[in-house]
């Protein structure tokens, strides 16, 4: 028994220490990713322009507004987009113990989109403020209508039936934001938030956003220990003494939040969610407390090098990070969709 303690000790003080070492390497990375948005773009920066942009700001100085007004807040998009998307993919993926789950596969962020439509033949030209709020409904909806539509079929809900009805609704939401498109001549809008991308970032757009993806961000943390408990089953929680609809409520709560302001800033990045929770899993184990801040991190330095990417694979003109992010999870999500659909 003493030995078994010992062992466990061990094992805990490794994984702690590991984890730690991880946080610090992904900081430098996404570190070095921050610098290299800023420095690279249609209009190089020089690390003097930065440094004199940063400390010794001159409005007139063409490479200090450019620093300010569009590389600081693309680059700053980036992390909070990446990082809300991976962390909503890990709570999904640990609640519904679906390994398939992700907000751009169960219908989340293509409700939003498909709000973000709405705002726009509604109001024509939407303030900020209110394309965020249709968003978080939009992604509220969305999500609904895909567990509802795998709710009611024989069999129940299973992974591939939930990728399959994700599926299904992100086509008819899409189909029918193109006709609203086409009806209210907003197709040029709306074109941009399906293309998925940063290109169009603005300080406004940060500072509006920023506050709910640190909520949602706190607020999983503080749920971390409870998803690890929740990712074992359904009975294992309840018999541990875990309020199962109350976390379920907390946790879809926390994903609204995090997609909603991400597509409301970003429009519909998919495949983040996917990718990123399966390799910090993969890295650091099944412990909700490390996999949500890693994958915090790790989502913001992966959305930042792919924009890095989609500004360079077709310079001088940009490939929407949207394209680069399907690039890398269609094969990810193809492999995952024949591991659990057992030979899809």
């Amino acid at each position: 028994m003493n030995e078994k303690r010992t062992l466990a000790y061990f094992a805990d003080r490794y994984r702690t220490a590991f984890g730690l070492i991880m946080l610090l390497l992904l900081i430098i990375l996404i570190g070095i990713a921050i610098v290299i948005s800023i420095r690279f773009g249609a209009s190089d920066l020089t690390y003097k322009d930065i440094w004199n942009g940063l400390f010794h700001y001159d409005e007139t100085n063409n490479e200090h507004v450019i620093l300010h007004e569009l590389r600081i807040p693309r680059a700053a998009a980036g992390l909070l987009v990446g990082s809300a998307l991976a962390v909503s993919g890990a709570i999904m993926q640990g609640v519904t113990r679906n390994a398939l789950a992700s907000p751009s596969i169960l219908g989340v962020t293509s409700g939003a989109a498909f709000m973000l439509s709405i705002a726009y033949a509604v109001f024509h030209t939407p303030n900020f403020p209110t394309l965020v709020l249709f968003s978080f409904i939009g992604a509220g909806a969305g999500a609904a209508l895909v567990f509802t539509l795998t709710a009611v079929g024989k069999g129940g809900i299973t992974p591939v039936k939930l990728a399959l009805a994700g599926s299904a609704i992100t086509a008819l939401l899409s189909a029918l934001s193109t006709a609203i498109g086409l009806k209210f001549d907003i197709a040029k809008d709306l074109s941009y938030w399906y293309a998925g991308g940063l290109s169009s970032i603005q300080p406004m757009h940060v500072q509006v956003a920023i506050p709910f993806v640190i909520v949602g961000l706190l607020l999983a943390m503080a749920l971390s220990k409870s998803i690890s408990v929740m990712s074992l089953g359904e009975e294992v929680a309840k018999g541990l003494g875990q309020r199962t609809t109350l976390i379920r409520v907390l946790c879809t709560i926390v994903v609204l939040l995090l997609t909603g302001a991400a597509v409301s800033i970003a429009g519909t990045i998919g495949f983040v969610g996917l990718v990123v929770p399966h390799i910090v899993r993969a890295i650091v184990g099944v412990d909700y407390r490390w996999i949500i801040p890693i994958s915090a991190i790790t989502g913001g330095c992966l959305l930042l090098f792919a924009d890095i990417v989609g500004r360079i694979i077709t310079s001088p003109f940009e490939t929407p990070v949207g394209a680069i992010t399907a690039i890398i999870g269609v094969p990810f999500f193809l492999y995952l969709a024949r591991k659990d659909g057992r030979g899809l």
